[in-house]
């Protein structure tokens, strides 16, 4: 019988769109920057592939279903536990008196209760939690709220700007400002005032949260959960249960997405399922189905705008000052870091020299919104963009010029917030993109098109990227990680990071394999484990590559260092001669297998395993004064969007988009290139197509299922759709000189936007400003004709 195809035997892809420079070191080493298969593809075409709901259920697992709050604001008066308890399947119910810990999953601000206590916050807030013998069973218990829950009623607040108005936040107002903008703004030849508003975001996981919670002995406790922060999962459980972090092992083999969604709104169900499975001594399964999820859950910050700028004849900024307001929902959440975030990316890609920017977080009657891919860097730069696109359209400019006369460059290159930009890629990069795209021939071409098409109007935009990577907060910048060489040769690596489909596992073992010159297929990356690597940071920020592939790097350098000196003397040569790879170990005119010279290792009692650990260094940051070195390195971008636009239907397709990204020396071109990929196509989901509607009176969240919620589908995607990425090593020692590229091309479909934008300015007057609202969906395009043709 032929043996099954397993993809990871297949060879070495060709690196796409680049032409990577191998670094130079000591000794030749495997390459690192190959388009290696995702190390889990075949398990995922082939279903194979093993998420929480896949583990093996214990004997005895019962499952846990939320009760919601069926207002969005009031008091909570009683609940009917006897009704609920005579439901069939019903085991227990848990309500806030049944914790044993403290009744939190806020992650920085202790205030936002697992289950609700005297005050209802939200339409969709956990009140108690059903445990039964079956899922269904429990689901069906736990939909009684309306009949069990009884409530007085409260004045909700329901948007951004009723809460600012109100003086309602969840964190206190920031401010970042630097020179002068109102003697700036009154000196300026010209000013333009604005206000807009772009929705929020589902992250649309298609893994739904999930935690299941066994019971441990001696008072212990395992908790499988999809999460992107197993260590804070750890800690809030234990805060939960009032125990201590090592009495809590949080594991999480993969996720189906998280997007953010994960990084800290998976603690609400850890908490649930621990608390009720160290409760009744059995093992807890709880699982949201996806309108649950919707409405219990947040998702990206919606932002209103107020801005004043000033400007002269030719579109360069002078001064600037703008409010931010998001809409954070009822608690802190992350909403802090991310506000600190949309200012220190306002700045985009441009030299600002007086500007003052607010950052307000309202606090209003809804899900508290969360982390998003991006995490305020898209909604800091979008205003930004809209504002140049506005001076352009003013000043009856191409606004591609305007962008790039107000880029930053030598002498204008320090941010708003103090960090000095040491490298100026931008201008290269766009002038590459702007020939490969053909982008002057093709404004020609629209204008031409336009003059004749009454009702098909078409439009181009090209937007650049400037996207700062670290955590905003600086003790979150490090990570550790494992390696074990067995003796027969074969690697296993564990790390702090968290595979949720972009390739973090298959980047770190190309790590690995790279430091100790083995194939990339002999080493395999195990489930993160709070028992395994402790302390760990989030992956998110963009930063799992950066940290964990460090973290493993300095655990296989220190085994590959102790094997050194075996090694010199086996070969019979010196130390600097030996060069580990593809398997073999050379030395002089000799030779021998890594898993020969591991085995004589294990004979002479060298230790075959190692930690790693570290921390990203040269940063500082004032959470104060919002100054500091907040970023190790920027990540670079730019995108070209043709869009067709029915001014009858205001529907749109993207006819054709190009992309040329910045990630640095590419650890993996095939992995980098879908990533950009798909985070253009979510960006411009988020920006032409996802709409969240709350109903005006009760709070209730309209678009709480796939029915009313609309994210991109492939029909969607960019009919002609040309990626490639920039060649231009990273100037920091980051990682083999490769650059994060999971949040930053997220910002490349703001060209999709303003190609829109572009297209509705086709319908009215020359210097017409469209008043385009975001998401652009069909509706708010034909609102924009009509008020463009009125102008």
């Amino acid at each position: 019988m032929n043996k099954p195809l397993d993809l990871r035997d297949l060879p070495d892809l060709p690196s796409q769109a680049r032409s990577a420079k191998s670094l130079k070191t000591a000794t030749p080493q495997p390459q690192v920057g190959i388009s290696r298969v995702h190390e889990a593809a075949h398990l995922h075409v082939s279903g194979e592939a093993v998420y929480t709901d896949d583990i093996a259920e214990a004997q005895g697992t019962l499952h846990a279903a939320l009760g919601l709050s069926p207002v969005a604001h009031g008091r909570l008066l009683s609940i009917d536990l006897e009704m609920l308890r005579r439901q069939p399947g019903v085991v227990a119910v848990l309500t806030v008196a049944d914790l044993p810990g403290e009744n939190n999953c806020g992650p920085l601000v202790h205030d936002d209760p697992i289950l609700a206590d005297g005050e209802l916050r939200y339409l969709g807030q956990p009140v108690y939690a059903v445990i039964a013998t079956d899922r269904e069973l429990a689901r069906r218990a736990a939909a009684m709220a309306r009949q069990v829950v009884r409530t007085e009623a409260l004045p909700a607040v329901l948007t951004a700007r009723e809460a600012h108005a109100q003086g309602l936040y969840v964190v206190p107002p920031m401010h970042l400002s630097r020179g002068d903008p109102a003697a700036a703004l009154a000196a300026a030849p010209h000013r333009l005032d604005g206000e807009w508003a772009v929705g929020g975001q589902e992250q649309f996981y298609l893994e739904g949260q999930i935690s299941y919670a066994l019971p441990q002995e001696n008072q212990g406790v395992l908790i499988h959960c999809s999460t992107q922060h197993p260590s804070e999962m750890q800690q809030l459980v234990a805060h939960a249960l009032g125990w201590s972090a090592h009495q809590v092992t949080v594991q999480c083999r993969r996720m189906g997405g998280g997007f953010g969604g994960k990084e800290s709104q998976s603690a609400l169900f850890a908490c649930v399922a621990a608390v009720a499975a160290t409760r009744l001594r059995k093992p807890v399964k709880l699982r949201v189905d996806r309108d649950d999820d919707f409405l219990i859950t947040g998702r990206r910050h919606g932002f209103d705008y107020r801005w004043s700028v000033g400007f002269d004849d030719d579109g360069l900024l002078l001064a600037a000052e703008i409010d931010l307001i998001s809409n954070c929902g009822h608690s802190a959440d992350l909403s802090a870091p991310v506000m600190a975030r949309a200012l220190c990316h306002f700045d985009n890609a441009y030299w600002l020299p007086h500007v003052a920017m607010h950052g307000y977080c309202a606090r209003t009657n809804t899900q508290s919104n969360t982390a998003f891919r991006g995490f305020g860097g898209p909604q800091g730069a979008l205003a930004i963009e809209m504002i140049l696109d506005g001076v352009a359209r003013r000043l009856g400019l191409d606004p591609l010029l305007v962008r790039q006369r107000n880029f930053y460059r030598p002498g204008q290159d320090v941010t708003p917030y103090g960090q000095q930009i040491d490298d100026h890629l931008l201008q290269p990069l766009t002038d590459q993109l702007i020939t490969s795209s053909a982008y002057h021939d093709r404004r020609a071409e629209i204008a031409a098109f336009n003059a004749s098409s009454p009702v098909l109007k078409r439009g181009m935009a090209l937007t650049p990227v400037k996207f700062g990577i670290s955590f905003n907060v600086v003790h979150l910048n490090q990570a550790g990680a494992l390696v074990h060489v067995y003796t027969d040769g074969s690697v296993l690596v564990n790390h702090g990071g968290t595979e949720m489909g972009q390739g973090l596992n298959t980047k770190v073992a190309q790590v690995v394999a790279h430091e100790l010159g083995v194939p990339a297929h002999t080493v395999r990356a195990s489930a993160t484990d709070t028992s395994k690597v402790a302390n760990t940071s989030a992956t998110a920020a963009s930063t799992g590559s950066d940290l964990n592939g460090k973290a493993a790097q300095d655990a296989a350098r220190k085994i590959r260092q102790r094997l050194l000196p075996l090694a010199a003397r086996l070969l019979d040569c010196n130390e600097t001669e030996v060069v580990f790879n593809a398997g073999q170990v050379h030395g002089g005119d000799r030779s021998m297998t890594f898993q020969a010279l591991v085995a004589q290792a294990y004979l002479n009692r060298l230790q075959l395993w190692s930690d790693g650990f570290y921390a990203t260094p040269g940063l500082h940051w004032d959470r104060a004064k919002l100054q500091g070195h907040p970023f190790y390195y920027y990540a670079y971008g730019a995108a070209v969007a043709e869009v067709v636009v029915d001014t009858l239907s205001g529907e749109h397709r993207v006819l054709r988009a190009d992309v040329l990204h910045d990630v640095g020396q590419s650890l993996n071109p095939a992995l980098d290139i879908g990533q950009v990929e798909g985070a253009f196509v979510q960006g411009q989901g988020w920006l032409t197509c996802e709409e969240l509607v709350w109903h005006p009176q009760s709070g209730l969240l309209l678009t709480h299922a796939p029915s009313t919620y609309k994210i991109p589908t492939a029909n969607d995607m960019p009919r002609d759709f040309r990626v490639a990425l920039f060649d231009a090593p990273n100037r920091a020692d980051s990682i083999h000189r490769s650059k994060a590229v999971g949040e930053p091309p997220l910002l490349l479909p703001f060209s999709v936007l303003l190609a829109i934008k572009d297209a509705v300015a086709a319908c009215g007057p020359a210097r017409c400003d469209p008043p385009l609202r975001a998401p652009a969906t069909p509706e708010a395009v034909l609102d924009a004709v009509e008020a463009t043709r009125a102008m």
